[in-house]
């Protein structure tokens, strides 16, 4: 057997670069559009934004691409570390090139039982836009979140209650602002409704036909297939992820942070999804930036968390682009 010594300088081999990068395209994005695409080097594995793949009705500023792609980058390092590399990312390399959004250089190191937890999570992690039990979180779970997203170099806000109703009040907001705008609606209606052979979009059998949950509104997607009797049920706990700046980079590691909170989210087997929608309109953005944040930091990801209901069945898993289009 090679020692991971004998292994330093290496580069892993075509199986194992192809199953990181699988797992990679499991990040969450919005509408599940996978808005990136991967460069291999002879040392290294490069991350680019995929332009093509915008949405520019619902994601004008494309923040939502930027953060999309930040979790499929957070997904590639669980990946490699479960089979064996650490990682080190430099991120936004090239200036002159926008789209490159990151450079990643493997060097052999030996795998945790926590690194091998984290990409299991990645295979059992769904966005589950179903309400939530009303059983509450504890604050070591809180913390463990926090700690998540700290680590990336973001901060996760739990909104005080007052703060919480301004939360509310930006995602209505925003929902009824891109309602008024018709290019919104058949963009969401592109994407959303999809059928079991789809690579991309937003599955019939993942979408929700509730239209809130309790205070909470949802967004609209057409042709939901999952129906919920009870309205009133809980939407579980909302929490902010913030950076102090606006730039490229914090939105790169806002995605970064979105992913570490969902999959410490789903190895405690809590439920999670991940709203962008408040900050897609620019009113309602600035609403949660001075009513939630209290203007200290930027608003990059709103993310819901709770308990699965007892009745709630396993999600199937929404669908995924082979790896061999993801690769230039």
């Amino acid at each position: 057997m090679i020692s991971y010594d004998e292994r330093a300088g290496a580069f892993p081999d075509t199986t194992t670069v192809r199953a990181a990068l699988e797992l990679a395209g499991r990040a969450p994005s919005v509408h599940n559009s996978q808005p990136w695409r991967w460069r291999l080097g002879e040392s290294t594995v490069h991350l680019y934004a995929d332009r093509s793949r915008h949405l520019p009705a619902t994601d004008p500023d494309g923040r939502d691409l930027l953060i999309s792609c930040g979790a499929a980058l957070h997904h590639l390092r669980v990946a490699f570390a479960a089979f064996g590399w650490r990682t080190t990312v430099h991120r936004l390399p090239n200036p002159a090139e926008p789209d490159h959004l990151a450079a990643v250089e493997l060097a052999p190191a030996q795998p945790t039982r926590a690194d091998v937890a984290a990409a299991a999570s990645i295979l059992r992690r769904r966005s589950d836009r179903r309400p939530y039990a009303g059983t509450p979180i504890p604050l070591d779970r809180i913390a463990a979140l926090t700690k998540a997203a700290g680590q990336c170099g973001v901060v996760l806000t739990r909104p005080t209650p007052a703060a919480r109703e301004a939360l509310v009040a930006a995602i209505s907001l925003a929902d009824a602002e891109q309602e008024r705008d018709p290019r919104y609606g058949t963009e969401l209606a592109l994407w959303s409704g999809r059928d079991q052979v789809a690579k991309d979009g937003v599955p019939r059998r993942n979408a929700v036909a509730a239209r809130r949950y309790f205070d909470v509104g949802l967004r609209r997607y057409s042709a939901a297939g999952i129906e919920i009797a009870d309205q009133e049920a809980g939407a579980g706990l909302l929490v902010v992820l913030g950076t102090a700046s606006d730039d490229a980079l914090s939105q790169l590691r806002a995605g970064e942070a979105t992913s570490a909170v969902l999959l410490a989210a789903t190895g405690v087997r809590m439920a999670c999804c991940p709203l962008t929608q408040p900050l897609e309109v620019s009113a309602a953005r600035e609403l949660v930036h001075e009513s939630v944040l209290d203007g200290a930091m930027v608003p990059q990801m709103v993310v819901r968390v709770g308990w699965p209901r007892p009745s709630s069945a396993a999600l199937p898993s929404t669908p995924r682009r082979p790896v061999d289009e993801m690769i230039d």
